[in-house]
């Protein structure tokens, strides 16, 4: 018998219960040494068939704002963050959010729509910049981190609205309220829910910090005619800031102050579907820097009520621009007007441009107590423009309407017509300190 010899043996091997099919193709040697027994090597080649599984991963799992927010929180700028339901900040409790961060809320409606109340006593710092704003915007919403508008695909625009519900800021501040209760709940938030409360006797009471901030596609309806609007202040005292803020495509109001006493700059709102500044319940702030651009599903630029109980509250508002939704002459179905006082508003209205609006859009006493308010002397208004439409040829609209027409008191118990062109005259271009300088506004989705 020879001392080696080498036999070449094929196996294959199938196994029939598993998603793994497995070829052997075997070499085997037999060495034999005098007396020892074979020695068997195998080579083994081994061909697998794999299976790919997908899994799901929660692009928000340690982002998202939910439920009451009881401890100081301070947001990572470097995440997305997901606003699910109702979250409220707390009384005694900071949320920090710093420059540049994305806030995505999630759609739906009713109580439940996604919103961020600061509670009375609570407070917020969310101090963006001109080069990296904080954005509120819905889930839909394809911007990105480090960006400051939509990147790519199909983005929302001012026309899209009431994706999820809004920002509101309460506090401490004195509020002129119907029966001279000591506190309100806030519109657009269930009665059930005790940090909707406004309302107090701290005039200098401190909310925080807002600058920055583009809020985008709210005002969701929690019920029939109760909508959030983008940002909402009530009894905010004068400790806190408020500047350099941006609503777009709200559904309700854009900014509406009810009472307190803060002060606010640099407002700038965009097709919202109510009106985009509204003043209530005896605000006693100051509104300077505005700019408002209607659209023809918007109300009016300016809505300013008066006091509702025996406090009295006295607005200024200053250096606005409110721009029309009718700059062309044959716009049809724009119902957008000017500015409207009620309910015995009382304050001071100066240095403002309203630009293309034709006719019938005017600026309005709407009764009676609105009058005599401006008999008073306590509701005043001071260096009004108005720059009419014009048609392809550049002439004046014909719709448009001269300065005692624009300027309407509704009970005629008052020289408010007869005195608008002491305040107010129609002018070809933006005079030096009418208005707003639209360069403030370079940061903002609307400049884009």
């Amino acid at each position: 018998m020879p001392n080696t010899f080498v036999t070449n043996l094929n196996l294959y091997y199938k196994m029939t219960n598993f998603k793994l099919a497995t070829l052997f193709i075997a070499f085997v040697i037999l060495v034999a040494c005098s007396e020892e027994d074979p020695i068997i090597e195998y080579v083994v080649l081994t061909e697998k068939v794999t299976e790919t599984q997908t899994f799901q991963v929660d692009p928000y799992k340690d982002s998202t704002l939910e439920g009451n927010i009881t401890s100081d929180k301070t947001l990572d700028a470097s995440k997305i963050w997901l606003l699910k339901g109702r979250v409220s900040v707390e009384s005694g409790t900071t949320l920090t959010i710093p420059a540049g961060t994305i806030i995505k809320a999630a759609s739906g409606t009713g109580a439940d729509a996604s919103t961020l109340i600061i509670a009375r006593g609570a407070k917020i710092i969310a101090n963006g910049t001109a080069e990296a704003p904080i954005v509120m915007t819905s889930v839909s919403d394809n911007i990105t981190i480090g960006g400051t508008y939509p990147s790519s695909g199909p983005a929302l625009n001012v026309e899209t609205r009431g994706l999820w519900g809004g920002v509101l800021i309460l506090g401490n501040a004195p509020c002129s309220f119907s029966g001279d209760v000591a506190q309100l709940q806030i519109e657009g938030i269930p009665t059930s829910d005790v940090n909707g409360l406004y309302g107090g006797n701290n005039a200098a009471d401190n909310s925080g910090s807002v600058q920055y901030l583009s809020i985008r596609h709210g005002g969701a309806e929690i019920g029939e005619g109760n909508e959030i609007n983008g940002l909402t202040l009530g009894g905010v005292g004068s400790g806190t800031k408020i500047n350099h803020i941006e609503v777009l495509g709200n559904v309700d109001d854009g900014i509406e102050f009810f009472g307190g006493t803060v002060n606010a700059s640099n407002l700038l709102v965009w097709g919202q579907g109510d009106d985009a500044i509204d003043i209530d319940q005896g605000y006693a702030g100051t509104i300077d820097g505005a700019l408002v651009i209607l659209t023809a599903a918007s109300d009016h630029g300016f809505e300013i009520d008066g006091p509702e109980g025996s406090a009295t509250g006295r607005f200024t508002l200053k250096n606005a621009t409110v721009i029309g939704a009718t700059d062309d002459c044959n716009a049809k179905g724009v119902d957008g007007e000017m500015a409207d006082f009620r309910k015995g508003a009382t304050g001071d209205v100066m240095n403002i441009l309203f630009k293309d609006f034709a006719g019938g859009k005017d600026v309005e006493l709407d009764a009676s107590a609105d009058a005599a308010t401006y008999t008073a002397g306590t509701l005043t208004f001071a260096n009004i423009d108005i720059i009419h439409p014009l048609t392809d040829a550049g002439a004046v609209c014909s719709s448009v309407e001269s300065i005692d027409k624009i300027f309407d008191d509704k009970s005629d118990e008052s020289t408010f017509e007869k005195d608008a062109s002491t305040f107010a005259e129609i002018v070809t271009k933006q005079q030096d300190g009418n208005g707003v300088d639209p360069s403030i506004f370079s940061w903002t989705f609307y400049a884009r």
